[in-house]
């Protein structure tokens, strides 16, 4: 009877992951289109507020442990990029003028739809870390949490829309993040893994929209 359920269970979870694929493909395509004229004009802003590339590569830990290297626009000065805290606190000064502006809106996460097109990640789903924050998790919850596309948004980047402001009060954010902040987003990751829906993750989407425009 285990073996029934078992089967079942991963039948489902094929099908769930097959209607997810198509729906990430078809609307990252359709916002590809839609939004290149917004992103073409961020991108002549950011050339012109600061030298340096258009895009901020980094890497990422992604589905069953793949390593790729995530899209966003830059917000910071190079040399910023190379160096210092893995996470952003308060008035950053390795910010740029542009780049506080996208950050306040979200829209330096615009090119992450290159990444769900490609499959790297997905519209809803735990968000992407850097390896050396995965290394800190659990193994066991580390093989949960990475059996999922990692995403753009969930309950855990509403919840921390404000992130950067919250560690600023730490007297250090890098452990701040990982003894107060890591452990509250896992929570959200598991319950994510554990429940997701297609109707869930659109309620998410919607979630999320919502919060940017509060």
């Amino acid at each position: 009877m285990n073996q029934v359920r078992l089967v079942l269970l991963m039948a489902s979870n094929k099908r769930f992951a097959v209607a997810k694929r198509i729906f990430d493909i078809f609307f990252s395509s359709i916002g590809l289109i839609v939004l290149s004229p917004i992103m073409l004009i961020l991108g002549v802003f950011i050339k012109l507020d600061s030298p340096g590339p258009i895009f901020f590569r980094q890497d990422r830990v992604g589905l069953n442990g793949k390593l790729f290297r995530i899209h966003k626009f830059r917000t910071m000065h190079v040399l910023a990029n190379r160096q210092g805290l893995r996470i952003t606190v308060g008035a950053d000064p390795r910010i740029t003028k542009i780049g506080r502006w996208l950050r306040k809106f979200k829209l330096d996460e615009l090119p992450q739809l290159i990444d769900v097109w490609s499959g790297d990640m997905s519209f809803v789903g735990p968000r992407p870390e850097v390896p050396e924050y995965v290394s800190l998790w659990p193994t066991d919850v580390s093989d949960l949490i990475l059996s999922v596309r990692p995403g753009i948004t969930d309950f855990a980047s509403i919840k921390f829309k404000d992130e950067n402001l919250i560690l600023a009060t730490a007297k250090d954010p890098h452990i701040a993040y990982i003894r107060d902040v890591m452990p509250i987003k896992l929570r959200y990751y598991i319950e994510y893994v554990h429940t997701h829906s297609i109707i869930g993750d659109v309620f998410v989407i919607f979630s999320t929209l919502r919060s940017l425009l509060r």
